[in-house]
């Protein structure tokens, strides 16, 4: 056979030899060009189904995903922060189970927070003036009181009180309940009006009432002394080193009518040095237990060499509140709630509503006029930010939707009456919406919990993603070819698009079930409910938006009005042009050649008939074909695979009004005439391949600036009163409390040295805030071994000085008394007490160690007589050790045998952590913790850390890791999909990298944006894979199935393909339009404009560099079209009888005379069960020497063509 020249370089004149004939690529492309016909034979099937039973498919359908809808009634929104972000199965998931199974669910108390910052940024507040503001400020809100359930509740009522004591006298008991202090972290606590905000007070005869301003305890003991045993309590009050309390201490204004005599600056009026008071910290009403440091209370510190403080830039109060189950308890039963049918849930109730009375009060505390600006923040207002952060903006959805109905109907409208799809267009995104709906509700209904992620973007990404099918098959179907059985339509479109429809849904599943990967539970919700949407859509797309295109197609057969289908369209009384058409039967043999021409006809309607008549006029003329940019390197008529089960699209006749040339203009012929030509050329493709490359080095170096992290800060609303908080709170207090929990499993007793190791390990972390070297560390080991080594001096004194002996104690002080039955303890059930062990042991050994055998009972002491260090420890023991009482003058044996406690299955060791500005600073912090809990595991010691940073930030240890093997996983399996799908891997191979470059530019842009990498960002990098495919697919699907050279089936491609592709991100785009109206910061950052991005992006790689290396490297076509000789194409000699006359006319000059070859492919699926198929017949065989009239019968189909539509 001699060689052919390339199809796209054929002359004009070029004759094809004889023994061409069009052929299927030999080899391995075989098969997949049958399976490929094969599915477009189902897809062909389906259409025909629906079309013919539109009305019926149309009703069940939408009854269907309505009924799903309804499913929203159940759905559950879930604004707990450890709910959310929590990694599902990982360590810290575990350890916080562990924690709620012997704790409960709720933390011993919750926060509320006051800051004071200068208006002035960076003034100084190192004054008294600035203290007397706070002081305001804190008592204003100190003062709020609500009034709910018929009761009126302050502070005093619901504050956290640190170790009340246990008095067996009533009266003195209920006294200093009502007195007992709350826990506040203020640095107003260095000075006399710290007392100011406590709010408890007694009445004692003759007195006035007494409170914290003018209580002197040791004075108040003394008075109180002949009338009740208080030794008990006195010595606690010592142990504590309560001293005076607040009135030992100097008046902020030494001219307050109410300073104290007793203190220091009473009587010299002096104003006090602030920066003196201030240095170290402050203390509570007890200076042992009650310490607040330096950095719990002042912000912006800076010092002199010599380590004084020179000025501050912030003044923090913190106000400890009992926990909803701590409240409940502590009124259940009381008869201040015995009316109102107390409950856990109302006493929740009233936290919440005080808590938003007291950032409301405190907030408005100072006028604006002041130079002060106070900050308030409480855990309900964190709460309240969520709420309002996952609730569904109304407003929003309903304009979003409306703009993109608008859109739909205007892109869609045709100014020809029978092209106009505007009322398709206006029911496909109504059935998007509903699909999104009930893709929603099935997810309601399965249990999958919505998030804010899941309010706030869902239903504007969700409509973007599925309108794009809508415009792809809307498109397709006006291409319809107009030779086409009006009951094979739908078949025919479905055929033609619904491979890419599937391509494109399918890896957007996949994509977003990849992300499920990503295990944080408020990403994995929102990545599997994204993907029950898209598959919802995929279903209303192919199932129920054929019937509408079915029922439009009937309206534009009877030639109604498009949206006004009622009325009937005035297209028909107007002149129609008739488009060069072929002639011969539009299946006729291959290698006869066509002529075009180009006639006109007046369509009426005769009244007589009712009918209408279209008459041709009497001659017409050959028209010269419309001149193409790129001549016949690009649109040379050919065939396409994508047709293998129907015409070709290069040769089908087409109709259309004449109309303006302004009206005829559309994406599709800009895409033909300006933008294929000028892409596909040669130095238009280098420029491309170096801009892409130029923005994928770029995007490589933006990589390296992504920083890892999600601040709380990027969350709540700039520019609102929580956001100014947070902010000057990250400034300034960046303090988190967290604990070293030790479990069971082990031996508590012998295991103490391990556990000191473990303690002074975890205190030389660098984030650690160390204590004073004043004071001791603040952890119940040391608490308890401190406090046996006190009861231990007194017992010897009292040994010593003949107070207490082998027989008796009575004589002797509470504390040696305690010694006394502690020492005589043997922990054996059988012989619990030995008195010869009085002289021989020691409650605490040289080594610093309690006995084995002591460890236990000793704790049930401790834990019963010193409340205020087992308060202060923060200990939480699980099992809590007994109650146990303790009176010096019963010496009956049953007194001096102590219950043991039960071996410990959780204690903690609390810590501050400070300085944790950056991500990179917690991931320091956890892994300097993990690791010194893995040493002590070694040891034998089970620990963890527990606390806000490991809960919230440990998943950036694994975050980048587990991003990048999603991306892998997600780049493989759509690989192995479209593969599987287009049965050309060498395509999928093209595809997967241009997602690929996609992915790694968005990542790179997400760093010269400055946005962080979190959870979030890692779901819509892993989705954009999936997403892509939306601007990939089609292009690459075109490609492969369009015949030529690479240019021209790059061309043919664009052309077919551009429009829909740009219709579908212009709808993205118009979906997303709606976040950028959200109140959120956070929300336009991290979605609306990553998700702009992505689509840009999309939008570029899917309509310019890929159809750029697809001409460059793209895969061979899949069948050829080799040519035969023709010696005849068709006479030229006049019909008889007059009339048109057809044919060359000698006259005409070459080039008005266009030759176009079609070509059918004849494959033969196996046929679907069911399916209608016609009697077989006989393919028609050809000759060279067959005349036009031989060649008009049809080739066979290769599908069963529908029955006629009922």
């Amino acid at each position: 056979m001699a060689q052919q020249p390339p199809l796209g370089e054929l002359p004009p004149s070029y004759t094809p030899p004889a023994e061409s004939a069009p052929q299927i690529l030999p080899g391995s492309r075989r098969a997949p060009l049958w399976l490929r016909a094969y599915f477009q034979g189902l897809l062909f099937s389906l259409g025909c189904g629906i079309q013919r039973h539109c009305g019926k498919v149309l009703f069940l359908g939408l009854l269907a995903f309505g009924a799903l809808a309804l499913g929203l009634r159940v759905a559950i929104i879930e604004t707990d922060l450890e709910q959310l972000w929590v990694e599902v199965g990982s360590r810290v998931s575990q350890e916080l189970r562990y924690t709620k199974e012997k704790l409960g669910e709720e933390a011993a108390y919750t926060s509320q927070m006051l800051i004071q910052t200068a208006r002035r940024e960076g003034e100084n507040v190192l004054t008294a003036e600035a203290l007397g503001l706070h002081l305001q400020a804190a008592l204003t809100a100190s003062r709020v009181q609500v009034s709910l359930y018929g009761k009126s509740w302050d502070l005093n009522k619901i504050c956290y009180k640190s170790g009340v004591p246990l008095i067996e006298n009533g009266m003195i008991e209920r006294m200093i309940e009502k007195l007992f202090p709350c826990v506040i972290l203020t640095p107003l606590d260095c000075f006399w009006e710290g007392a100011k905000l406590q709010g408890g007070s007694a009445y004692l005869p003759g007195r006035p009432d007494i409170q914290w301003t003018n209580l002197d305890p040791e004075q108040l003991l003394e008075e109180l002394g002949p009338f009740a045993s208080l030794e008990g309590f006195r010595e606690l009050l010592d142990k504590a080193q309560v001293g005076q309390a607040y009135v030992g201490r100097p008046c902020l204004d030494p001219n307050d009518l109410h300073c104290p005599p007793s203190a220091p600056n009473h009587h010299s009026r002096q104003a006090p040095n602030v920066a003196r008071e201030l240095s170290g910290g402050c203390h509570g009403f007890s200076h042992k237990f009650m310490h607040w440091q330096e950095e719990l209370l002042l912000g912006g510190m800076t010092r002199d060499p010599r380590g004084q403080l020179l000025r501050l830039e912030a003044l923090q109060s913190t106000f400890l509140l009992m926990s909803p189950r701590q409240l409940y308890e502590h009124f259940r039963g009381d008869y201040q709630t015995h009316d109102i049918g107390w409950s856990e849930e109302q006493a929740s109730m009233v936290l919440q509503a005080w808590q938003r009375r007291f950032v409301q009060v405190a907030q408005e505390a100072l006028p604006e006029n002041t130079t002060q600006r106070v900050h308030a923040f409480s855990s309900t207002t964190l709460d309240d930010i969520l709420h309002a952060f996952s609730e569904v903006s109304a407003a929003r959805v309903v304009g979003g939707y409306l703009l993109m109905l608008a859109y739909a109907c205007v892109t869609m409208l045709r100014w020809d009456c029978a092209q106009s799809q505007g009322a398709v267009g206006l029911a496909g995104v109504l059935l998007v919406a509903l699909a999104v709906a009930s893709g929603l509700g099935l997810c309601s209904l399965l249990g999958i919990t919505f998030n804010a992620a899941t309010t706030q973007v869902l239903p504007f990404l969700a409509l973007g993603i599925g309108v794009d099918d809508i415009f792809l098959l809307a498109h397709a179907f006006t291409e319809a070819p107009p030779g086409t059985p009006l009951q094979e339509r739908m078949g025919e479109c479905l055929q033609r698009t619904g491979t890419s429809v599937a391509l494109t849904s399918i890896n957007n599943m996949v994509a977003f079930f990849m992300a499920a990967l990503v295990p944080i539970p408020a990403l994995r919700a929102f990545s599997l409910q994204a993907a029950v949407v898209v598959g919802c859509n995929f279903a209303a797309v192919m199932l129920v938006f054929p019937a509408i295109l079915s029922l439009d197609l009937r309206r534009r057969h009877r030639q109604r009005l498009d949206v006004l289908c009622c009325f009937s369209s005035p297209c028909s009384a107007r002149v129609i042009q008739i488009l060069p058409q072929e002639l011969g039967a539009r299946t006729g043999p291959v290698g006869i050649a066509h002529l075009t021409t180009t006639v006109q006809a007046f369509t009426h309607c005769e009244t007589s008939s009712q009918h209408v008549v279209t008459i041709l006029p009497p001659q017409a003329q050959l028209a010269p074909p419309p001149s193409d940019p790129l001549g016949s390197e690009l649109f040379r008529p050919g065939g396409s695979t994508r047709d293998l089960l129907g015409p070709e699209e290069g040769t089908r006749p087409k109709a259309a009004r004449r109309s303006p040339a302004c009206t005829r203009w559309n994406l599709s012929h800009f895409a033909r005439y300006q933008f294929a030509p000028l892409l596909l050329q040669t130095h238009t493709k280098a420029m491309v391949l170096v801009f892409f490359g130029a923005l994928l080095g770029l995007s490589l170096y933006g990589t390296t600036l992504v920083q890892d992290g999600l601040a709380l800060t990027d969350v709540v609303p700039r520019g609102t009163k929580e956001h100014a908080f947070l902010s000057a709170q990250l400034r300034y207090f960046s303090l988190y409390e967290v604990a070293l929990v030790t479990q069971g499993g082990f031996d508590y007793a012998h295991s103490q040295r391990a556990l000191f190791d473990l303690h002074q390990r975890f205190s030389s972390l660098k984030a650690v805030l160390p204590p004073p070297a004043t004071q001791a560390p603040r952890t119940w080991l040391h608490y308890y071994r401190n406090w046996l080594q006190g009861i231990q001096a007194a017992f010897d004194q009292d040994w010593a000085s003949g107070r207490i002996t082998h027989h008796s104690y009575r004589n002797g002080s509470e504390d040696g008394a305690l010694a006394y039955k502690l020492l005589i303890q043997t922990g054996n059930t059988q012989q619990p007490l030995d008195f010869s062990q009085l002289t021989t042991r020691r409650l605490v050994d040289e080594e610093g160690l309690i006995p084995p055998e002591l460890f236990y009972v000793g704790l049930t002491v401790w834990v019963s007589r010193d409340p205020l260090g087992l308060a202060a420890s923060q200990a939480n023991f699980y099992p809590p050790p007994p109650e146990w009482l303790h009176n010096k003058y019963d010496t009956t044996g049953e007194n001096l045998r102590i219950p043991a406690a039960q071996p410990l299955e959780f204690a903690q060791f609390p810590f501050l952590l400070r300085g944790l500005q950056k991500t990179a600073d917690f991931v320091e912090a956890i892994e300097g913790a993990r690791a010194a809990c893995a040493e002590a595991g070694q040891a034998g010691v089970r620990a963890y850390p527990s606390g806000s940073p490991f809960l919230f930030w440990e998943q950036y240890l694994g975050l980048r890791r587990c991003f990048l093997l999603a991306v892998c996983i997600l780049l493989l399996c759509s690989f192995l999909v479209c593969a599987l799908l287009l049965l050309n891997p060498w395509t999928a191979g093209l595809i997967v990298l241009v997602l690929a470059m996609m992915t790694v530019e968005l990542f790179g842009i997400m760093g010269f944006l400055g946005i962080k990498l979190s959870a979030i960002p890692v779901v819509i990098l892993v989705a954009s894979v999936g997403i892509g495919v939306e601007f990939t697919v089609h292009v690459a699907l075109g490609f492969l199935t369009s015949q030529g050279s690479r240019n021209l089936r790059a061309a043919r491609a664009l052309e077919h393909t551009f429009a829909p592709v740009t219709d579908g991100a212009v709808s993205t785009l118009l979906g997303l339009l709606m976040l950028a109206g959200s109140n959120f910061d956070f929300i336009i950052r991290y979605f609306f404009v990553v998700l702009t991005v992505l689509t840009l992006l999309g939008l570029l790689h899917g309509l310019v560099l890929l159809p750029v290396l697809l001409s460059i490297l793209g895969p061979p076509p899949e069948v050829v079209q080799m040519y035969k000789e023709s010696p005849q194409v068709l006479s030229s000699g006049a019909p008889r009888g007059g009339g048109l006359k057809w044919g060359v006319s000698t006259t005409l000059p070459q080039s008005f005379a266009r030759v176009t070859t079609s070509m059918t492919v004849a494959l033969h699926p196996p046929p679907l069960p069911g399916a209608y198929v016609h009697p077989a017949s006989a393919e028609p065989t050809w000759s060279p020497a067959a005349t036009p009239a031989a060649s008009s019968s049809s080739s066979p189909s290769p599908r069963g063509a529908c029955p006629a539509t009922e």
